[in-house]
């Protein structure tokens, strides 16, 4: 039995559990415009040859050095965005209950989110930021502007909700999703308020945690190492997770003084390991583009992915993916099936541009070659 069937064996026994399931995510929101990058235009609208790779538009942009030039956005759609918005529907689409706070519109919600705030209990603490997510063959660039996400603070979360109504809603959650600490400038501050004055009053219950940095390049050494610190202080109420994908775990390894990482399987089941030691968390996992990896305190596991070539979006393929292995979880799945679900889940998303239900999983997963 491979690991395909041991997750579909899993979920028929489980594939309506997440109804009584309650997740919280926070706090980020982004309007995210997706658009490709144009190389030679004939004619208007699609008619045009796109540049396809990274290398390419890096060449364009430095044949300008000591010029100009004009690099012309083709807009291929206004969606939802943001780490935990992203996350956060997936979450909802695969059945569970959904409470999000985070950066949906000060006035009014903005209208990328009106859909997604019909389905879920949502909390607007500012105006979302803005991504123009440019896709390439072999990758994306993320250009953003963020200056409405200063305004995320827990002296703002305070006032919009009240200590006793956020202390009643993370005391029944059955999973705290905190995402984007890279883009919250006040994110570790946060999180030191949550461990020090909020998580202690929460009545003990078993939950989860999940944690993702994205992308901590832009941030300094020394406050990437006092949030990784900071995170490992929320295991004392509840199995933390930190979700990494595989340019992440780089970043944090050397920051941790910890071996180089790689994306193969034993590189990603190392890396893992020496992480999760390093910082005592429950679980850690590394989900590179073609396979995925986690380490819990039961040893490691690994599942290759179900990669395409040819993506109909990249933008958002991680939350899918960190939703779909914290779904595992809260189903009570084998870290493997953890993977499966999640490695699926991004795999469904990257196809159709939909975050999938569980019965679209349970379809990839029976017809994956």
């Amino acid at each position: 039995m491979n690991f395909k069937t041991r997750t579909l064996t899993a979920l028929s026994n489980h594939d309506a559990d997440l109804r009584d399931k309650l997740s919280i995510v926070g706090f980020d929101g982004f309007v995210d415009t997706i658009v490709t990058p144009v190389a030679l235009r004939t004619a208007q609208g699609e008619a045009f040859t796109p540049i396809t790779t990274i290398t390419d538009f890096g060449n364009r942009i430095l044949g300008a050095a000591g010029k100009s030039t004009n690099i012309e956005f083709y807009p291929r759609m206004d969606k939802l965005g943001g780490n935990g918005p992203i996350m956060a529907n997936a979450l909802l689409a695969a059945g569970g209950k959904l409470k999000y706070i985070g950066a949906l519109g000060r006035a009014a919600i903005h209208s990328v989110f009106q859909d997604f705030a019909s389905r879920a209990d949502v909390v607007s603490l500012c105006d979302p930021a803005a991504t123009t997510a440019v896709e390439f063959t072999d990758g994306k660039l993320m250009l953003g502007q963020m200056r409405s996400l200063d305004e995320i603070t827990f002296a703002r979360l305070l006032e919009k909700m009240g200590e006793g109504a956020l202390v009643q809603a993370l005391g029944a959650a059955d999973l705290i999703a905190l995402v984007n600490w890279t883009m919250i400038p006040n994110m570790t501050a946060i999180f030191t308020a949550l461990v020090d004055g909020v998580l202690p009053k929460l009545p003990a219950r078993e939950r989860l945690f999940f944690f993702d940095l994205a992308d901590p390049e832009k941030r300094s050494r020394d406050d990437l190492l006092h949030a990784l610190a900071t995170i490992g202080k929320f295991e004392k109420f509840g199995r933390v997770t930190l979700g990494l994908n595989l340019k992440e775990s780089q970043q944090v390894v050397a920051a941790l003084g910890l071996p180089a990482i790689d994306s193969t399987e034993s590189g990603l089941r190392a890396g893992t390991t020496a992480i999760r030691e390093k910082l005592s968390l429950s679980t850690v996992v590394i989900h590179p583009r073609e396979s995925a990896a986690c380490a819990t305190a039961t040893g490691t596991s690994w599942v290759p992915g179900p990669y395409t070539e040819k993506p109909l979006i990249t933008t958002g393929a991680g939350d899918h993916f960190n939703a779909g292995f914290s779904n595992g979880q809260l189903l009570g799945l084998s870290p493997e099936s953890c993977l499966a679900m999640g490695v699926s889940t991004s795999g469904h998303y990257v196809r159709t541009g939909q975050s999938p239900a569980i019965a679209d999983l349970q379809t990839l997963l029976t017809n994956w070659q």
